[in-house]
């Protein structure tokens, strides 16, 4: 089974590459965030979603055929893609396909897993006739030029490779983990085990799995097609694709440091999973910090997404107590403070914040309307919430956890539904 045909090449592989980014997780963790939208459609970073990122890495890095599938509740991810990512022409060899769950091998199966979201619509994937896949997971926020993983690929004659992440062991028993030998072959491949195995070069640590995958089309479409006939598997790429390939074929790791991109300011690789609500609200919040581990600013691999029309940011009045003023934070267009004191928090676009309140590590999603006296301290508020004139959260944690979510390090979510239900008791 190994493919050991290895080629030459002039000019980018991304170019003859299709990449299939898989879209459909609820992403349950989030909490009430997810309950009507699915994780990739959430708001991140002021302007985008999490999906930009993966998508934006596909552009950047120079592919050119782009497939999404989605599943859970996916209007607001669908309106989102049909606005800001219909910039693909097809008169210029290039293609923008959304994939939703419709049934179209069976009439009774929606997606099965991830395996067979790619299988369902493998006519689709032939007619694009792309040389390679690479297979995206949509909910991740980090910046990779996936040329040079095509590459090895290529160079290695990898049935699949497999982008990997060095984590301490300590900390690896949550990821798929690759068991490599000393030329990156993976050799064995186990779901969130409990003694993670080391890597030959520095053992106390692991790689492991980042959901992202390269194969050739040709051999993956067959491998899908094997996999679909297996009543035994589950149709997972981490949990039945790849350790196939790995017992009766040649599976390879890249490493992550060999193709993350980083601008002057970033140290060290970036990738975050934000699925939970205090990993979200960490990662948003530390992109008020003077030289956050994400540069959101670096011209060079820009982060597209679909940008509103709307006017500046505006911030009004200046006497004592009532003085519209933001420090290390981020406010987004739209947005209106009006003598109100804002202090290392998130203003996503057209966000009121009114008279005498203070906001401090607050994570406010778009059109959050913050009537005057309220206290908002650690908080992410959803699209769209009316914040009533006085309210105070983040200081009473019993309180809070009586109204609201409260997570265990302190970070509250605010919807309005919880908001109405107060009003109502």
């Amino acid at each position: 089974m190994p493919n050991s045909k290895v080629e030459t090449f002039h000019q980018p592989l991304a170019r003859s590459a299709m990449a299939f980014v898989l879209a459909g997780g609820r992403g349950s963790r989030l909490m009430e965030l997810t309950d009507r939208r699915a994780k990739p459609a959430v708001f991140f970073a002021g302007k985008s979603r999490i999906i930009d990122f993966t998508l934006s890495n596909a552009i950047n890095s120079g592919i050119r055929r782009v497939a999404v599938a989605t599943q859970y509740k996916a209007h607001s991810l669908i309106r989102h893609l049909q606005r800001g990512w219909n910039f693909l022409r097809h008169e210029r060899n290039e293609s923008f396909d959304i994939l939703p769950a419709s049934q179209r091998v069976s009439e009774n199966l929606w997606y099965l897993g991830t395996a067979d979201a790619v299988h369902q619509n493998a006519d689709i994937i032939s007619d694009h006739a792309p040389r390679y896949i690479v297979v995206l997971a949509g909910d991740h926020i980090y910046k990779m030029d996936y040329e040079p993983m095509l590459q090895q690929h290529v160079e290695q004659g990898a049935d699949v490779t497999v982008c990997s992440m060095v984590v301490p062991r300590a900390e690896a028993s949550g990821f798929g983990v690759m068991h490599v030998d000393r030329t990156g072959r993976i050799v064995d491949f186990v779901e969130k085990p409990a003694d993670p195995p080391g890597i030959p070069d520095r053992p106390d640590f692991s790689l492991a799995s980042m959901g992202i995958y390269v194969f050739d089309t040709k051999f993956l479409l067959d491998q899908l097609k094997r996999d679909a006939a297996d009543p035994e598997s589950s149709h997972d790429f981490g949990k039945d694709l790849i350790p196939y390939l790995v017992k009766h074929g040649k599976a390879v790791a890249h490493r992550f440091e060999r193709s993350c991109v980083r601008a002057n300011t970033e140290a060290l690789p970036y990738w975050r999973d934000v699925g939970t609500l205090d990993a979200y609200w960490s990662a948003n919040i530390d992109l008020t910090d003077v030289v956050p581990s994400l540069d959101l600013y670096d011209q060079n691999w820009p982060i597209w997404t679909y940008a509103e029309v709307v006017p500046p940011a505006k911030f009004v009045h200046d006497v004592a107590a009532r003085r519209g003023e933001a420090v290390a934070s981020l406010v987004s267009g739209g947005c209106i403070v009006s003598g109100a004191s804002v202090r290392r928090s998130l203003l996503f676009t057209n966000v009121h914040v009114h008279s005498y309140v203070k906001l401090e590590g607050a994570v406010l999603l778009p059109s959050v309307d913050v009537a005057r006296n309220a206290r908002l301290t650690n908080v992410i508020v959803d699209r769209g919430v009316r914040i009533p004139k006085g309210l105070v959260v983040g200081e009473d944690p019993e309180l809070d956890a009586q109204r609201f979510r409260r997570t265990e390090q302190g970070v509250v979510l605010i919807t309005q539904p919880m908001l109405d239900r107060l009003a109502d008791a």
